[in-house]
Order: structure tokens, then C-alpha cells, then sequence
């Protein structure tokens, strides 16, 4: 969707780590060039005062852009990961690149070799960006006036996202690992119909309340349950809110599949929309006994009917 990513130290996030589905595979790189620029570091002890902050403040932005490098990944995995999301309103990515190459320059630089330092600079850059790319430019999936409702369901995945953090902290103050599992089992529930808006944000009113009325009546029933529980410990307060959840769960389980089973229809209409198109040009199965008038309508109706073999000719 077009929601903006958040990493854990962004502005409105909770600091907590990322989730596995936004880690990029080269995400460990940033890491091991932070370690590489460590020698900055260690011989900044065995300068003049004037080397030894050179060399602090290069092993400083290094480290500075390797956490930019390491936040603009994360934020194109999410990106990748998103059928219809906007570019990062920061380019996290080409900012590190160039603290990365302000940081070489000024690790090595020399009295009376600038040039030199600067030389290294941009190799610096232009190596940051042979390994780890550029960041996404332009928004995915969204035409014209889309990104209203882009921008609305992202609002309120966002209160939902909240609510589900409210739940989850007041279980976790209760120390019942038994509990807590419950409580995870059913927030990946919850987030499978977020995956569901964020792809098609043209179902919001249908999840409307799901993504709000029923989330914020699950945390206030939480937090009263978590209360009673803690002073208690009563079983059958326990019992009562694990049967919520469940009942709760295949409500939510059950919107998911909804919004598949039309996602799919609407996929459906498509490949017949694109089915009539591809007759009227004379394309048809096999069994049809007639022959498509072109190797690419061939191929474009193998993609759309894998099943059924078509042939290529002229009338």
C-alpha cells in the first residue's frame, strides 16, 4: 500500500525492531562496512589532535550513513513488498552514499592533499552505490486521484496498528507467555487484513469497522480483562477472553477471505475482458478450430490460459 515506512527510529514509531518481511537481502552489508571503517577509529588514538578528529568524524559519519544505508533498505524491501506503495519521502539510501563518501574523504584526508580526499569521496560514493543501488523513485500502483484512498486506508491501518500495540502491551504486562502467544496469533490475523486493504484500499468500506470500531473494542476489552486478570488471576475472566479472541479472529479471518474471493472475481473479469479482445483479433484455443493472427497474442493468451494450448498463423 502507500503507506510511508517507519523504521524504529522514525518519527511516530514505537523503536521496535523490523518485522522479517521488510528485511532486504543485502542487509547485513552496512553492518560489515561500519566494521571496515573501524581502523578510523583505532588509529584516531595515535594522531595529532587535528588527525585524531579527522579520523573520529570520518569513523563517525561512515557509521552515521551505514544506519541510513541500513533504514533505506528497509524501506525498499517494504516498497518491493507492497503491490501499491509511494517512494520513501526520504532517500535514505542517497544520503548515505554521500556521508558515506564525506566520511572516507575525511578519514583519509592528508595536509596538503585535498584533491586526494576528495578522489576518495566519490570513489566512496560511487562504490555505496554499486552495492547497495538506488532508492525507489517514483510511487507504485497508484494513478491519479488513487492516492487519496491510498493515503485514507493507510490512516487507518495506522489506528488499527495502534490499537493492536495497546492489546499486546497490556497482555505482556501480565507475564503469561501462554497469553502473549494468543495474543501474536491473533495480531498476524488482524495484519493478513491490513496485507488485504493496503493491496486494494478499495475495500475500505467494507473493513471499515473491522480496522477500527472492532479493533478499539478489543483493546478497551483488554485492557479491563488485563486489569481483572492481574488482581485475580480469575480462570473463568481467561477463559471468557480467549473465546473473544477466537470468535474475534475468524470474524477478521473470515473479512480476509472475502476481500481475496473478490480480488480474485475481479481477476477474473479481467482475464475475460482480455479473453474477448484476443477473439476479436482472432486468437482461440486450440480446440476452437480457429488460429491467433500473432506470435504475441499467442503468448499473451498462454500467460492468461496456461492450461489451453494456442497456435500461431495467418488466415
Amino acid at each position: 500500500m502507500a503507506g510511508r515506512f517507519r523504521g524504529p527510529h522514525s518519527p511516530g514509531s514505537d523503536g521496535g525492531g523490523l518485522p522479517p518481511s521488510l528485511r532486504h537481502r543485502l542487509a547485513t552489508r552496512p553492518k560489515w562496512v561500519t566494521i571496515a571503517a573501524s581502523p578510523f577509529l583505532i588509529a584516531a588514538f595515535f594522531q595529532p589532535p587535528l588527525g585524531m578528529v579527522g579520523s573520529l568524524a570520518g569513523f563517525g559519519l561512515i557509521a552515521t550513513a551505514m544506519w541510513l544505508t541500513r533504514e533505506g533498505l528497509a524501506a525498499e524491501a517494504a516498497y518491493d513488498l507492497r503491490r501499491v506503495a509511494r517512494r520513501p519521502a526520504v532517500p535514505r539510501k542517497l544520503l548515505g552514499g554521500l556521508l558515506a563518501g564525506l566520511g572516507l574523504g575525511l578519514g583519509a584526508a592528508e595536509p596538503g592533499a585535498i584533491a586526494g580526499a576528495a578522489v576518495i569521496g566519490l570513489a566512496g560514493f560511487a562504490l555505496h552505490w554499486l552495492a547497495f543501488g538506488a532508492d525507489p523513485m517514483r510511487d507504485k500502483g497508484i494513478d491519479g486521484d488513487g492516492g487519496f484512498q491510498q493515503d485514507r486506508a493507510a490512516r487507518m491501518i495506522d489506528e488499527g496498528e495502534a490499537h493492536l500495540a495497546r492489546i499486546q502491551q497490556a497482555i505482556g504486562g501480565l507475564g503469561d507467555r501462554r497469553l502473549d502467544d494468543r495474543v501474536a496469533r491473533f495480531a498476524g490475523t488482524v495484519r493478513r487484513l491490513f496485507e488485504r486493504v493496503r493491496d486494494n484500499p478499495g475495500d475500505l468500506s467494507a473493513t471499515r469497522r473491522y480496522l477500527g470500531i472492532y479493533l478499539q473494542g478489543a483493546s478497551e476489552a483488554t485492557d479491563k480483562f488485563a486489569s481483572l486478570y492481574a488482581r485475580h488471576g480469575d480462570a473463568k475472566s481467561r477463559a471468557a477472553y480467549e473465546a473473544f479472541l477466537d470468535d474475534l479472529e475468524k470474524d477478521f479471518s473470515a473479512q480476509s477471505g472475502k476481500l481475496l474471493d473478490a480480488d480474485r472475481s475481479d481477476l477474473k473479469i479481467e482475464i475475460e475482458v482480455l479473453r474477448e479482445r484476443l477473439a476479436r483479433e482472432g486468437v482461440r484455443p486450440v480446440d476452437g478450430g480457429t488460429t491467433p493472427l500473432s506470435e504475441d497474442a499467442r503468448r499473451l493468451d498462454e500467460v492468461l490460459s496456461p492450461r489451453q494450448g494456442v497456435t500461431a498463423g495467418r488466415r
